[in-house]
């Protein structure tokens, strides 16, 4: 089993994601970050495209030395340069590569190693393969499968028995890929994006047969993009468009639960993804110092027990579309 702490970083908004972070804004999360004890970062190569790498390498050089910090990075994707500016991918005005996808031995190697290098880090905690899956390459899935299964798998094995990496496996946002990679190969963990949240219970049954497999569980977009980081106001995100009639509904029944007991929205919503036993940590992408802090108290915010159930009653009252779960 491996050991994580239970609140983590994801670094996709230091690389960028959706408008410019300045070097200064980014240090200064990541300076937040660690004062308040944050010891887990998850990152990746199309962060930005480097860039959250890069950053959180300088910082990690800085106020961790001695790599006492949890860090995870993926593999999938490999960076190729480019003259194309502005937004590409999410990513706004970010280094000048394009990421192209390759699942093979040799790519898996090459990506590693320029990770380790951005990271300053010879040694990388948890090395994930990075949104492998149907929904995600359509008919290009079964050829970037069968590359991950034929070489890059195996490249994240041998490394891991170097001990150039602490443990392996899969940063996705899809489910079914999930208990597909679980029927073929071992894996130490899984990042799920998305699918276990209080909006999307999709990962529910894949959560009870990681349980079974002994598979450590890392829960990210735990507010879906961002429907649930604020108690429903301004614009509204579920999984990066405007929720539907069903979300809208679901999230709002949950919102008024949330205020009758005198508790912000966010703040179950953060925690929810703990309440399994299998999930050994919740990593909510963080940009500026502001977020790290709300984070913080979001984590320590005082929740009655009997909210839990009454959220999970509002869950099946409003079911959703199985294509939301991704499954």
């Amino acid at each position: 089993m491996i050991d994580f702490p239970t609140l983590g970083m994801g670094t996709a908004p230091i690389g960028n994601l959706y408008r410019v972070v300045s070097d200064a804004e980014a240090r200064a999360t990541l300076d937040a970050a660690f004062a308040a004890g944050i010891a887990y970062f998850d990152t990746a190569p199309h962060y930005g495209f480097g860039l959250a790498e890069r950053r959180l390498g300088a910082a990690l050089a800085e106020h961790d030395p001695q790599g006492r910090a949890r860090v995870s990075t993926k593999v999938g994707r490999l960076l190729r340069p480019t003259d194309a500016q502005g937004e590409r991918h999410g990513f706004v005005d970010a280094d000048p590569f394009e990421p192209h996808f390759d699942y093979g031995h040799d790519a898996v190697l090459r990506s590693f190693e320029s990770s380790q290098k951005r990271l300053r880090r010879d040694r990388i905690d948890l090395l994930l393969a990075h949104d492998i899956g149907r929904l995600t390459h359509g008919d290009a899935h079964d050829d970037h499968l069968a590359a991950f299964l034929d070489g890059g798998y195996r490249a994240m094995r041998d490394l891991k028995d170097a001990g150039a990496i602490g443990a392996i496996g899969i940063g996705v946002n899809e489910v079914a890929i999930c208990h597909d990679l679980l029927d073929r190969v071992e894996l130490d963990a899984i990042l799920i994006a998305g699918r276990y949240t209080l909006l999307d219970r999709g990962a529910e049954e894949l959560l009870d047969r990681c349980a079974s497999a002994d598979v450590q569980v890392i829960v990210g977009g735990p507010y879906n993009s961002g429907i649930l980081a604020r108690d429903l106001s301004g614009p509204l995100h579920f999984d990066y468009a405007a929720p539907d009639a069903a979300i809208l509904a679901r999230a709002q029944a949950m919102a008024a639960l949330c205020r009758e007991a005198g508790v912000a929205l966010p703040a179950a919503a953060l925690q929810f993804p703990l309440r399994h036993p299998q999930v050994m940590a919740v990593i909510p992408g963080l940009v500026g110092a502001d977020q790290v802090h709300d984070t913080i108290a979001r984590l320590g915010a005082s929740i009655p027990a009997t909210l839990w159930p009454a959220l999970d009653a509002a869950a099946r009252a409003h079911p959703l579309a199985k294509a939301h779960s991704h499954a």
